[in-house]
């Protein structure tokens, strides 16, 4: 059961919610939207704020419908459905919202059907006498938005969380965000391709933990992983590293698949480990720089916002750590003293019913409540049911026995099945 609900975190999304961009030009009294966006999430009614593939959605069969329309009918289908999604959309001066006219739909080809298909779309809004500043944004369902301002000094470049309204926006420009705000601004950002998004990452950073009990090997290879993914995030988001993501995926996935094999042959840190761990953090920064590459970053800030987003990733797997070193405290605690506790036992099998009791009913009837917390409640389970079984146990090292060994087996499982699925399927 474990391994099945393990695999369902599969983060092959071949249908991935991804952030709306619009560029945003002043055309005389007239402003002028071209938007780039997935078209068929927004017919299929979607929430792209409570999901993060659209397999994961009530609405999943229609979206792949619409995914495999020829583009001329989809724009046929867009251009009717334009007046309920301009009454979702708000472009405000002062308290007056504009009416917004839809004047080209260019929906991309079918294409690769296991690809998330992205097309264009431009609409206008006429200016009132005098307007100097604007204010974008939409509905909380239609996810997130990135908004850069065009043709102007100083450019606006916001990243607007599903249902914020932006500042603000000068017409005339200097409306670019300063170091501070743009930092704090991609923090959350690398935070969230961490927690809850990135779980083949998370899994990565479980594989580093359960090599051993001591701190010393997890600092060594936590401290290789950041300096490699920190290089090639920069390089890659500068543009001098690109590596298609078919290529890159497939070689994330075998990294965890040898992370994890290593720790059932090796008790100990290795002296090529550091090393290796290394290589693959390089890897695994070309899959940051991917995040990034969706919406890109300010140019007037770009380094800012590329420590905060770096600064994001790394509170998000300090916080991954700190919740498998709770879930996982008591094991080690016994195994360590060689003896058992029945309460012990106990109040992780209750933990562990509890998260199961919360995942699987709202995996069933409520998937998009749940969203992207499945897969993160599955890997405490299974954490908090190894742990019930090595507190009860009642010998020494059971710890490494029955927690480690039993979950560096799942993760790899489970790596070489992403491996399969992302060359393969």
């Amino acid at each position: 059961m474990a391994l099945v609900m393990l695999t369902l975190a599969s983060p092959a999304r071949a249908h991935e919610v991804l952030p709306s961009i619009t560029d945003m030009t002043q055309d005389g009294s007239t402003l002028v939207f071209d938007m780039h966006l997935n078209i068929e999430s927004f017919l299929a009614g979607i929430d792209q704020d409570a999901v993060a593939d659209t397999a994961e959605s009530a609405q999943a069969a229609t979206y792949d419908e619409l995914r495999m329309l020829p583009a001329d009918e989809l724009d046929a289908r867009f251009r009717d459905f334009w007046p309920t999604m301009a009454g979702n959309i708000t472009v405000r001066v002062g308290d007056t919202d504009l009416p917004l006219n839809l004047t080209a739909v260019t929906a991309a080809e079918v294409g690769d059907e296991n690809v998330a298909r992205l097309s264009d779309v431009q609409f206008t809004a006429p200016l009132p006498e005098g307007a100097d500043a604007v204010q974008v944004g939409w509905i909380r369902p239609y996810g997130t938005l990135v908004v850069r301002q065009m043709a102007v000094d100083d450019p606006y470049d916001g990243f607007l969380e599903a249902g914020k309204l932006s500042t603000p926006i000068a017409l005339s420009g200097g409306n670019a965000m300063g170091a501070a705000a743009t930092f704090f601004s991609y923090v959350p950002t690398g935070f969230d391709h961490i927690v809850p998004l990135g779980v083949d990452h998370i899994l990565f950073v479980l594989g580093l933990f359960f090599l051993s009990t001591h701190l010393r090997p997890l600092l060594w290879q936590v401290s290789a992983f950041t300096l490699a993914h920190t290089i090639t995030l920069a390089l890659a988001a500068l543009g001098y590293v690109t590596v298609p993501a078919s290529i890159v995926e497939p070689l994330i996935a075998l990294s965890i698949a040898y992370v994890a094999v290593e720790n059932i042959f090796m008790r100990t840190l290795s002296p090529w480990r550091p090393f290796i761990i290394f290589g693959f953090g390089l890897l695994h920064g070309l899959g940051f720089a991917s995040v990034l590459a969706q919406f890109g970053l300010p140019e007037a800030n770009f380094v800012p916002a590329l420590i905060g987003f770096n600064i994001g990733v790394e509170i998000g797997q300090i916080c991954v750590i700190a919740v498998a070193y709770l879930c996982v405290y008591m094991a080690r605690e016994y195994s360590d003293k060689g003896t058992r506790s029945a309460l012990a036992a106990a109040l992780y099998m209750v933990a562990a019913g509890a998260v199961l009791a919360i995942a699987v009913p709202l995996s069933i009837w409520a998937p998009d409540l749940l969203g992207d917390l499945f897969p993160l409640l599955a890997i405490i389970a299974v954490m908090l049911g190894l742990s019930a079984a090595a507190v009860n146990a009642g010998q020494y090292d059971t710890y490494t026995s029955m927690v480690a060994m039993p979950a560096s087996v799942l993760i790899a499982l489970v790596a070489v099945y992403w491996v399969i699925e992302r060359v393969f399927l």
